[in-house]
């Protein structure tokens, strides 16, 4: 499995010349309304087996969490179902508000 770290994917995501990736976040609603990754999308844990099928299997596909332990449970779970390019990011939203943008609320 591919990880990311917060600095390694805020500079991917300020490439214009480089496709963006589709952020998955799959932390609980309420998380993801206390604070998200701009242009992320919401996939709570427990339904992405359900919704797996509104994923692009080709498309660079960025688990987010709160700390990463969630999201790379998400992201071997989609290898193991064919999705090729899924990546971790490491340190969750708690690593992007500490080291990207410290004015994200933290929890």
């Amino acid at each position: 499995m591919q990880t990311l770290t917060a600095p390694e994917l805020a500079v991917w995501l300020a490439d214009e010349n480089r496709p963006k990736p589709l952020l998955l976040d799959v932390r609980e609603p309420w998380e993801f309304q206390t604070c998200h990754i701009e242009g992320a999308v919401p996939m709570p844990m427990n339904t992405v087996p359900a919704r797996m099928q509104e994923l692009d299997e080709d498309a660079a596909i960025v688990c987010i969490c709160h700390h990463g332990a969630r999201s790379m449970s998400v992201a071997a779970f989609l290898e193991r179902n064919g999705f090729p390019n899924v990546i971790n990011l490491t340190g969750g939203v708690h690593a992007w508000a500490q080291q990207v943008d410290g004015s994200m609320p933290t929890y």
